[in-house]
């Protein structure tokens, strides 16, 4: 691991992840671009990768539940 690639992997995912987060409050596909940079973070930094696991598994949890309420019946 260089420190160039580091240097260029935080900068991508970073701006990645803040146009992401913004996206949640203007026009655009945040739920896949807040990931994406989380993901660009998580190839060269471990706490990207612990906070986009514990994303990942918060969405299966919520998949799950939506999943559970549509199949019942009304």
């Amino acid at each position: 691991m260089s420190l160039a690639r580091k240097i260029v992997v935080g900068v991508t995912g970073g701006a990645v992840l803040t146009v992401g987060v913004a996206m949640i409050v203007l026009p655009g596909p945040a739920i896949v671009v807040a990931p994406l940079g989380l993901a660009i973070l998580a190839t060269e930094f471990s706490w990207a990768k612990g906070v986009l696991t514990r994303a990942q598994d918060k969405f299966a949890h919520v998949k799950r539940r939506v999943a559970r309420k549509a199949s019942r019946p009304a």
